[in-house]
Parts: C-alpha cells; structure tokens; sequence
C-alpha cells in the first residue's frame, strides 16, 4: 500500500523546513556586502521592520534585497533553490518564464535604456530578501520580488503560515514562437475565466459582468492591506461599480450549475496551484463571487475578480492592446501572515 499523502500541517512543517535549509545555505554562500541587503529583521522585531516586509510591487522598480545579478553562478542557483521551495512544479515553470520573458521585452522595446538602470529590462534584477533567522522558534520569512513577480512567505513556529500577496504577470502575455506555436505563461488564467463567463445565460452574465470595459490595471494594486469594513479601493478609472471592498460585488457561485463550477474550481486551482499542494485549505466555492468587466473576446482588453472571505483573485490583461497580463492572488484576513503571527505575539506576551 502506497503511504498516504501528509495532511495540510504535516505539509506546512516539511515546506518550512526545507524552505530554511534553503534560505540558511544562500545566506551562508554570501559575502557581508552581500548579506547586508539580502537579510532584514525578522516580523517581530518591531513596526519598521514590518513596514518593510510587508513593502511588495510588481513593476521594475527596486524591490529591496539582493538582485541575482549581483550574485555568483553558484549563490544564485541556492537563491532559486530557496525560491523553488515555495512553488509547486507548475508554479516555478511559469515564474522562470515571467523572469526570462525580461529578455523577450527588451528586444520587443529596441534594447533601449532608460531611468537610472543600466539595463531596465533585467532578467538578473529580482530581489531576494530573507527576513529573520530561518529555521528558529522565531517568526521569518522571505520574499522574491522583480517585474510581474512578488512572492511572499512566512513561517510561524515551524509552519508555512502564508504565502500571499502572491503575484505573477507576464510582458508580452502572448509571444509568437516557431512552426505557429505562441508561449503564454498565464494562458489557462485567462482562458478558463473567459470560458465560465460566456458559458453563463443573460440573466446570470448580466451580474456578473459589472461593465463593459476593463479598469487599467488591478484594483488592489500593491497596496499592503486590502479593505475592512466599510473601507474602499477606487478603481483606477473611478468607476464605481469596480471599486473594492470588504464585501464582494458580481455573481456568487453558488448560483453556477455543475459544470461552471468545475471551471471555477479550475480557475482557482491556476492561483492556489502555485504553491505546493497542501499549504493552503480548500476554497468554499460557495463563498466566492465572480465579476468581469471589459470585452469577452479573446485578444481585447478585460479584467476580472474572484471575491471571497479567505480570497481575492485580481486579473487584468488591458495594456500594450490586450497583450500584458497582471494576475494576483491574496488573503483578505491573512496577508503576510498578519493572522498567525498576531496570534503567535499574543502568545509570548501571555507566557
């Protein structure tokens, strides 16, 4: 008989492990140069060093950490190393294909400079930061963040205890390839969600398409904390009906027929597939609303939301004509871990 697979807190303390075996074997291999950007305090070394680990972006700005191209061919394959442990299979495929896709963008934009980088279009400019001392009772964590790429995780008392905001994008979303073959890392993300909105009938489509062209970008944006109460996010055009808040807005699953919500848990499984099986609980698709706003058809501008208690799902693909993806995937109540590690804080202070 074949060993049954470990359950969700068993899974938690062998991805921790193996993340801090990872993060201890990069921090060992730097120079101090090198581990003064790459090593931060830890969460609960007080609010600064908060601000700073909850800090995350998906544009090519400085992300704050270690880039791999101030990195030796050996220290940067211990930085993927640490980076693989916090991805499934599928996950760090398509990460890497996010990265290299940097290559792909500097050619589409004529290899050009521009601000003060040397070379804005980067494949060697994600950061990797390590907060904490890894492998301790103490809360630590760690991030990699680049253009269209933003992982976050930490690790509570021996356990993975979060792993969002968890972003990933893709500039171009379609690039040709040879014999007419087209490479899109985000493909399936966006297809699935496409093929469960126009499989919905009028009466249906009609609540959950909120408006008929897409906002420019995610609503969420990188802000650190998503609404609570009656707190609202504007969306980047000012519509009112995409605005974001506490409580869902669009079409609750519950009301989709068996089918649609196979392709809604397909859909879900694209975001909480990036990480390894087993970290994170399943989602109640019944608590869950789905919203679109912008065109269905394939090639043009759109966007969509999938809103829960537990989740927020943003996606859009509306720049460069339909042709440059930002998807998100976060926790509403436990971002950044906020939930365990106050319940861990309050813990020490009643010892």
């Amino acid at each position: 008989m074949e060993d049954s697979p470990p359950d969700g807190r068993a899974t938690q303390r062998i991805v921790a492990d193996a993340m801090a075996a990872a993060a201890t074997a990069w921090l060992d291999s730097l120079d101090a140069e090198q581990r003064s950007d790459a090593r931060r305090p830890g969460p609960r070394d007080g609010p600064d060093a908060e601000v700073e680990r909850r800090r995350w972006n998906y544009t090519p700005v400085d992300h704050g950490g270690l880039t791999l191209g101030r990195q030796r061919p050996a220290q940067q394959s211990l930085a993927m190393r640490l980076v693989a442990t916090g991805l499934s299979a599928a996950g760090y495929a398509t990460v890497c294909t996010v990265m290299g896709l940097e290559t792909v963008l500097d050619g589409a934009e004529g290899f050009r400079e521009r601000g003060r980088f040397e070379r804005y279009r980067d494949p060697a400019r994600y950061y990797l930061r390590v907060f904490g001392e890894p492998g301790t009772d103490a809360p630590w964590g760690w991030r990699l963040g680049g253009h269209h790429v933003s992982l976050n995780n930490l690790v509570v008392g021996g356990r993975v205890e979060a792993v969002t905001p968890c972003f990933v994008g893709a500039n171009p979303a379609a690039t040709a390839l040879l014999g007419g073959a087209s490479l899109r890392p985000l493909g399936a993300t966006e297809d699935l969600a496409r093929q469960l909105v126009r499989s919905l009938p009028p009466d249906l489509a009609a609540r959950a398409v909120l408006l008929d062209r897409a906002p420019s970008d995610i609503v969420s944006r990188d802000r650190p904390r998503l609404p609570a109460g009656h707190e609202v996010l504007p969306a980047s055009d000012g519509e009112e009906r995409l605005a974001l808040s506490a409580r869902p807005r669009g079409l609750p699953a519950r009301e989709l027929d068996a089918e649609q919500r196979q392709l809604l848990g397909h859909l879900l499984g694209a975001y909480t597939g990036r990480v390894p099986d087993g970290l994170v609980p399943p989602v109640d698709l019944d608590t869950v609303h789905v919203a679109w706003a912008g065109s269905t058809e394939p090639g043009r501008p759109h966007y969509y939301r999938l809103h829960g208690p537990r989740l927020l799902v943003e996606w859009d693909n509306t720049q460069n004509g339909g042709n440059h993806a930002h998807s998100v995937w976060r926790d509403p109540q436990a971002d950044f871990g906020a939930d365990a590690l106050a319940a861990h804080l309050a813990e020490d202070h009643a010892g």
